[in-house]
């Protein structure tokens, strides 16, 4: 073999030797990289996981109490949730009944996903069934004949409407099973076959036929602290305090004077106490605070579902309606008013009170005008 065609052979071996060693490294770093990542992220989940505590007691208006004191649930960069002390009593229920036939902790789970998104954990009443309106309960409906804390019809075959208004009854129809009181029809969640295998949300879909099917896995992660913070026979430790607001931000000089008075007087509501249901003053709810401050500025509101009477706004201004947390189409579970700088004020929960807070506590948010 000629000498060149030898020194050509060896000059190409130690080029694919090169690009072998390349790609080793490459591959190498790619490892290094993952795993880090992974390491990172197994990091950032350990520190962002749910914490509950408990408060003094915050009663609803007529639910009667277990003598404990509320719950207080904080998710990673969310606000607070905060649950009366009739809403604990609802939760135990749906836990104890779940332990006393044998559920395991993931259905006892599904069923307080199922009762905040039907009901948030309160006895409602229907407007459509006056009868309901007669028995103990500390909140109304008016979807179909739904009735208590499961949202169940008595025209679909789900009990009586003095059945329905009892939660123990509702925990009890809900697991179903052999010891349900409907044995079966209709089906309850231990009637679902395979239930522990198919996503929470699905399971609790399966039992109740919502109209809106993905709205109960968004409560999981509630769902699931409410479970870990109840479910044990030691108390949840007490909240050393409530949320803190933050610094209100400048007010732009081109705002119009409606809306620095609407500034002026969502401001004089801070520190208000929340009340379910409630309008008076600094004793409201988060549609009974954004009413009163609009009244303040001769602007007469609904007592709920206020952005019907705006129109919806990509450039909000200070003073425009912030509403978070859909429950449907058009329809959201949370109010207040727009800031300015990502925060917004409104009246949160038991727990915070009316305050300024970062828009970012809430989810699924949209800014409605009122003033157009």
């Amino acid at each position: 073999m000629p000498a060149t065609a030898v020194l050509a052979g060896l000059a190409k071996r130690r080029a694919i030797l090169r690009a072998r060693v390349a790609v080793g490294m490459a591959l190498t770093l790619i490892c290094v990289l993952v795993f880090c990542a992974g390491v990172a992220v197994f990091a950032a989940n350990s520190a962002t996981t749910a914490s509950a505590c408990s408060f003094g007691p915050v009663t609803d208006d007529r639910l009667p109490v277990d003598g404990t004191g509320g719950l207080e649930i904080q998710l990673p960069n969310q606000a607070p949730i905060a649950l009366s002390s009739g809403q604990v009593t609802v939760a135990r229920i749906y836990i104890g009944v779940g332990k006393q036939l044998g559920v395991a902790r993931d259905g006892q789970i599904i069923a307080i996903m199922m009762a905040l998104q039907e009901s948030g954990l309160r006895v409602l009443a229907n407007t459509n069934v006056p009868a309901s309106l007669l028995i103990r309960h500390d909140g109304l409906g008016s979807d179909h004949d739904s009735l208590g804390t499961a949202q169940q019809r008595p025209a679909a075959g789900w009990g009586t409407i003095e059945q329905l208004m009892d939660p123990n009854y509702n925990a009890r129809s809900f697991y179903g099973g052999p010891a349900g009181p409907n044995h079966g029809s209709p089906p309850g969640l231990l009637d679902v076959s395979a239930w522990e295998s198919i996503g929470k949300g699905e399971a609790a879909q399966a039992v109740q036929i919502s109209a809106f099917p993905e709205l109960y896995a968004r409560w999981e992660p509630e769902a699931t602290a409410i479970v870990d913070a109840l479910a044990g026979g030691t108390p949840p430790a007490s909240c050393d305090s409530s949320p803190n607001g933050s610094a209100p931000p400048s007010m732009p000089t081109n705002l119009s004077q409606i809306r620095k008075d609407i500034l002026h007087f969502t401001r004089e509501g801070l520190g208000g106490t929340y009340v379910w249901g409630g309008t008076a003053f600094k004793a409201w709810d988060c549609s009974g605070y954004v009413q009163w401050i609009y009244k303040q500025v001769e602007i007469n509101l609904p007592r709920v579902d206020q952005w019907t009477v705006g129109h919806q706004t990509d450039n909000p201004q200070p003073g425009d309606l912030v509403v978070q947390n859909p429950q449907g189409p058009n329809n959201w579970g949370h109010v207040g008013i727009y800031a300015g700088d990502g925060l917004m004020y409104s009246a949160l929960n038991p727990a915070a009170g009316t305050l300024l807070h970062p828009i970012a506590w809430n989810s699924g948010t949209a800014f409605f005008d009122l003033l157009k």
